[in-house]
């Protein structure tokens, strides 16, 4: 590539087996050590830190240090929505990988993307926010309208302070498995917080999967007109 950003560069290391197990490890949001991502990359921690040093050198991920250890994280969210539409482009072109396991149903249903809702129930919800005018999309993303602030509002989102926050309010993410639009940004990362704090789901222990109660996927849908 002769001109612009060099996406070559970026690609080869996305491309790399084991660094595309480290980043999708951390594309649920959680920040991990280097021996947690050197068992999920399957290489040893040595090999490990220096695919780690070549992601931070390219802004990929951001490190944290407590103490005596060293926490690795995905550096933003536009480098999960890149990972998520990568997965995406990848599950409509070729088998995964391995073979499915018990937690794909789950996955697919509904789990964490960075940190906002994806899987069947996102793509529900960010379809019935638009049906009902809480959402309205120009140019392929959404828009929080005025009907959308009092409802995000009385369902306990503060607005005011997501309007502080350096990251847009709303924007799509493509959901690799629905292979359509889920709601990311701040608004996207507010609701699924919520949706914990009022103790509808729960995040499954280790895993990107978003458990809902009985009680709270049908509070859900009654809130939301869900059609799913």
């Amino acid at each position: 590539m002769k001109h612009g950003p060099d996406i070559a560069y970026i690609a080869s290391l996305i491309g790399d087996p084991a660094r595309a197990n480290i980043l999708t490890a951390l594309l649920g949001g959680l920040s991990l050590t280097a021996s947690e991502l050197a068992v999920e990359a399957g290489v040893t921690k040595q090999t490990c830190s220096s695919h780690l040093a070549r992601l931070q050198e390219a802004s990929l991920i951001a490190v944290e240090t407590q103490g005596r250890h060293r926490y690795h994280r995905l550096a933003d969210s536009g480098v999960a929505a890149l990972l998520e539409n990568l997965m995406g482009v990848a599950a409509a072109r070729r088998p995964s990988r391995v073979r499915p396991g018990p937690k794909e149903p789950a996955l697919r249903q509904a789990r964490v993307c960075y940190d906002h809702l994806a899987g069947d129930l996102g793509v529900a919800l960010f379809d019935a926010l638009v049906r009902d005018g809480v959402l309205a999309v120009e140019r392929s993303q959404p828009r929080l309208t005025v009907r959308g602030e009092a409802e995000m509002l009385d369902f306990g989102i503060d607005l005011a302070a997501l309007g502080k926050l350096r990251r847009p309010l709303c924007r799509s993410c493509l959901d690799w498995s629905a292979r359509r639009s889920h709601l990311a940004g701040a608004l996207g990362a507010a609701l699924l917080q919520r949706l914990f704090d009022v103790g509808w789901a729960r995040r499954v222990e280790g895993t990107r999967v978003v458990d809902f109660t009985p009680p709270g996927r049908q509070a859900l849908k009654k809130r939301f007109a869900l059609s799913v």
